[in-house]
């Protein structure tokens, strides 16, 4: 009996160990999404660099603000240079001007996507506004909205899914355990019969619930561990930046926790709700 709880002990508590790593890759890709969308601000090309520093400050002290990023026009012309250093066209015009076209701007990130329509009414209506040549929050709206909708189709289809895989392992759980206990129906009623206690007859019960709870936590925690090595490359290949074994690893110990606990909590109540009904004829 132990051993066939183990099992299906084990089965329940991958489901809630793999929703609690996905909770974490998900996070991990929806701040990588996120840190991606900014909103640049473009200067008027007399602007000094001094001013443009001092407007940094001024625009890093918003609470909205996440981050300020100063590029220079020699930063800007750099860049361009180097991404289309292969197209002789583009670099042929860009000799043919003869001066450096591009204008120093401020790249600006919000904590929050919602946030970056306030952060553009705040440089349109400030004391600087008239250094500013050109704010592209207008162009990037479209992009910023779909990502904002793709983040949170992403989070409430997390959850449902969550729910949805916790409840079939919990049925899961508790009908295998309960199949277990029904071939020792007729032993209960036995031990009812000549007077033994509810608790008494429970007592077995529960601690097999237990004990097979603690070893199947134990055992996912090694599956796991060696699954999420196995893995980390090919995780790291489709998200970048993104180690699996490391999440594992930093969050060992409530990732035991949740095992042992899912473990011991699933096998305790399923063990005294199949005891019950035979307690009960």
């Amino acid at each position: 009996m132990i051993a066939a709880n183990i099992f299906v002990l084990i089965m329940a508590i991958s489901v809630f160990t793999s929703l609690f790593l996905f909770h974490g890759v998900s996070d991990f890709v929806v701040a990588s999404i996120e840190d991606k969308v900014d909103i640049s601000v473009y200067f008027n090309y007399d602007t000094v660099e001094d001013d443009i520093l001092d407007i940094r400050e001024e625009i890093a002290e918003i609470p909205e603000v996440k981050a300020v990023d100063y590029i220079s026009k020699e930063e800007a012309l750099e860049s361009f240079v180097e991404r289309h250093a292969e197209d002789p066209t583009l670099m042929d015009s860009l000799a043919e001007v003869g001066v450096n076209p591009f204008l120093a701007s401020l790249n600006i990130k919000a904590f929050e996507f919602g946030q970056y329509a306030g952060i553009t009414s705040f440089l349109e209506n400030s004391v600087f506004q008239t250094k500013i040549e050109k704010i592209d929050y207008q162009e990037r709206e479209p992009v910023i909205d779909k990502v904002f909708s793709l983040t949170s189709t992403f989070s409430n289809v997390g959850i449902v899914f969550s729910i949805v895989l916790s409840l079939v392992a919990i049925l899961v759980a508790f009908n295998t355990i309960r199949l277990a206990i029904y071939n020792f129906k007729e032993e209960i009623k036995i031990q009812k019969l000549v007077g033994a206690s509810n608790w008494f007859i429970r007592g077995p019960f529960l601690a097999q619930g237990i004990i097979a709870g603690v070893f199947a936590g134990l055992i996912c925690l090694v599956l796991f561990g060696a699954a999420t090595w196995l893995f980390d490359g090919t995780m790291d290949g489709i998200f970048p930046g993104l180690s699996i074994f490391s999440l594992f690893v930093s969050n060992i110990l409530w990732i035991l926790a949740l095992q042992i606990g899912v473990g011991v909590l699933l096998g305790v109540i399923s063990s005294v709700l199949a005891v019950k009904k035979h307690l009960n004829v």
